[in-house]
């Protein structure tokens, strides 16, 4: 693998330049502004205080806008019934952890040990799922919250409030519900349309890999959508069917384009503009009917292929009944049933060591902060807690990239509190207030953790001052807070735990390769089974895009794990390279190409095999050259080809 480029003599000016791994970690997310998001968070978290400074009553109005808070956070989904589990149901383990943490209020270390033992729950209910993760996240942040802050009234009231302003956010979300139902679900899949025809214009191109990823990750996206939804369903749904019969229908598209690219000759822009046509047939209504494709006369089998497979597109769109196609050729397979799922989340929970080491750390780090602060006084103690919480939140990604986010989000966050805090009024001027800086949430938070932190920590001051008024004196007890959460995080959640210096990209990517030779297997198999192999293709390339986003997070880390990590990168590539040659192939044989032989195919997946063996057992591989026997005429020779490639990256020069 080839070895990070001398960074060559140090200047003047280079002490100065930040270091590549803070430049990419602080670099803005490219990202959409998604306005009504933005709407909604400005008026769910705007009304609670109107309603409380109505009755004068204005604490119980910062407790319902900090439930609202919650709500927004979790507002991130397009269909309307996961909008549902995202929102509704983390409320409900927020209630409950604001209650545990009033029970134990002013309890002392009774308080330390039941904080921290539900942080041992949170962090092992992150490895659920994402619903999940949201869930224990409020969960623990309740608690801390409770446990360290006086609610007033009764016990249950400060549960209700907070539930009720998450609630509030779900019902201005599902307001579209009756008039939009299927409408987001309709556009990812017609999204994920575009994205072929962006793929289909690259194939022959430079930009093919990226637009390939661009599809994985849109394909990804549809087919959650839907299956969600369709868990529910069980093939009743006539509209979700037909959704998953066109998801089904344009793999068959993406399946054709490794083999275009491979050609090396662009295709003729009317096929993209095609698949552009499609897709807007698929986000109008389902009854509308698609003209048979207008193409020019393919030149070569791979724009044959290509021809073939958006014919079939066209003729499944048309198809007054898809329940035929999709229980003949379920690509993905249904869904287990709830039940199934749900046991098979507690044993993962219970016994597996992931998800054991994620619940210990973050205990670990609860366990401290609160520690400390009942050993020191530190008013308004919490938020070092919470400080843990939010950069140590294992699924959340890096750890060491998080602190370094939340320390200078929450120093700009804090500017902006400043200002306000000095020269707002407590009172009616709250609520403009409120709606300008809670619609910088949703706003910023696709921009990166940093942004975020930045728009949520003014937020949080302000309803805090209404709670306990100690005014522009919040803010520099708040940075002390914030930067000492960040110190234990980093040391005992960071420093302290030797998988942190190592990523886990290495072992993933092992078991990509593997995968391959199994898929190389099925794709060339004596038995065809088409539904089998596109099942394994997505499986694979599912995995790979975890990995890159594996890859992204690791390198926001210093030296040596960045470094370490962009190691892989050339690696993975030449998986994702081998993975296309053997699609291709396929095609080519589907469209007349000769078989090859038994032996061929084996000789291609030992080789695979053997490469993932090496990336397990050696910390730096020796070259292997990749000899094949087979025909230089035959159908697999560019996939031996991309084999041997893999083979010499995966050279000496790994260092993880």
């Amino acid at each position: 693998m080839p070895r990070p480029e001398s960074p060559g003599p140090a200047g003047p000016l280079s002490t100065l330049t930040p270091p590549g791994w803070l430049v990419r970690t602080l670099k803005p997310q490219s990202a959409p502004v998604p306005w009504a998001a933005v709407a909604r968070a400005s008026v769910a978290m705007a009304l609670p205080l109107v309603i409380g400074l109505a009755a004068g009553k204005p604490a119980y109005g910062a407790l319902a806008s900090m439930g609202a808070l919650s709500g927004v956070i979790g507002d991130t989904a397009d269909a309307y019934r996961m909008r549902i589990y995202n929102i509704a149901v983390p409320q409900l383990f927020g209630a409950l952890g604001v209650t545990v943490g009033s029970l134990v209020f002013g309890h002392g270390w009774v308080a330390v040990g039941v904080v921290t033992l539900v942080a041992l729950v949170s962090g092992m209910m992150s490895t659920i799922g994402a619903v999940a993760s949201v869930s224990g996240l409020l969960l623990l942040l309740n608690s801390v919250v409770g446990a360290g802050l006086p609610m007033p009234g009764e016990w249950w009231l400060a549960p209700v409030l907070m539930a009720g302003g998450g609630l509030l956010v779900l019902a201005l979300a599902l307001l579209a519900w009756p008039m939009r139902s299927g409408v987001p679900e309709r556009a990812a899949v017609a999204g994920t349309y575009r994205s072929v025809a962006a793929l289909l214009e690259a194939a022959g191109t430079d930009g093919y890999g990226d637009a390939r990823t661009a599809v994985t990750a849109s394909l990804n996206q549809s087919y959650d959508l839907v299956l969600a939804r369709r868990t529910r369903s069980h093939g009743r749904n006539p509209e979700l069917v037909r959704l998953i019969a066109q998801l089904n229908a344009i793999t068959s598209v993406v399946e054709a384009a490794p083999a275009a690219h491979q050609a090396g000759v662009p295709l003729p822009p009317e096929v993209p503009d095609e698949v552009r046509r499609l897709a807007d047939a698929v986000a109008g209504p389902g009854d509308v009917t698609v003209p048979e494709p207008v193409l020019p006369e393919p030149g070569n089998p791979s724009a044959r292929a290509v021809d073939h497979a958006l014919r079939h597109v066209a003729e499944t769109l048309n198809d007054p009944d898809p329940h035929g196609i999709v229980n003949v050729d379920d690509r993905l397979g249904r869904p287990a049933a709830l039940r199934v799922r749900a046991r098979r989340a507690a044993r993962n929970v219970l016994l597996t060591g992931a998800s054991w080491r994620y619940g210990l750390r973050l205990a670990l780090c609860i366990g401290i902060a609160q520690s400390l602060v009942s050993l020191i006084e530190v008013p308004r103690s919490y938020w070092v807690a919470l400080t843990v919480t939010f950069v140590l939140k294992p699924d959340f990604g890096s750890v060491f990239s998080r602190a370094v986010l939340r320390a200078l989000g929450t120093v700009a966050g804090l500017v902006v509190a400043a200002a306000v805090l000095a020269e707002v009024p407590r009172g009616w001027w709250d609520v403009p207030v409120m709606m300008v800086l809670a619609a910088l949430i949703p706003a910023l938070t696709p921009r990166g953790y940093g942004y975020q932190t930045a728009a949520i920590t003014p937020v949080i001051l302000l309803l805090s001052d209404v709670l306990n008024h100690q005014g522009f004196g919040l803010v520099v007890p708040r940075l002390v807070d914030s930067l000492i959460g960040c110190a234990i995080s980093l040391v005992a959640g960071y420093l302290l735990w030797p998988e942190s210096w190592h990523t886990r990209i290495g072992d993933r990517l092992a078991d990509a390769v593997a995968d391959t030779a199994s898929y190389v297997e099925c794709a060339f198999g004596a038995t065809e089974d088409p539904a089998a192999q596109a099942r394994m293709r997505r499986r694979l390339y599912r995995d790979l895009s975890v990995i890159r986003t594996e890859f992204q997070r690791a390198l926001t880390e210093p030296p040596p794990v960045g470094t370490r990590a962009a190691a892989w990168w050339p690696l993975m590539v030449a998986v994702e390279r081998v993975v296309d040659a053997t699609t291709a192939a396929r095609v080519r044989i589907r469209h007349g190409a000769t078989p090859p032989a038994t032996a061929e195919v084996s000789e291609v997946a030992a080789q695979l095999r053997e490469l993932a063996q090496g990336m397990r057992s050696s910390d730096i591989l020796e070259e292997v050259s990749a000899d094949f026997t087979g025909p230089k005429d035959s159908v697999l020779e560019p996939l031996r080809q991309e084999v041997a490639a893999a083979r010499a990256i995966a050279s000496p020069g790994r260092t993880d």
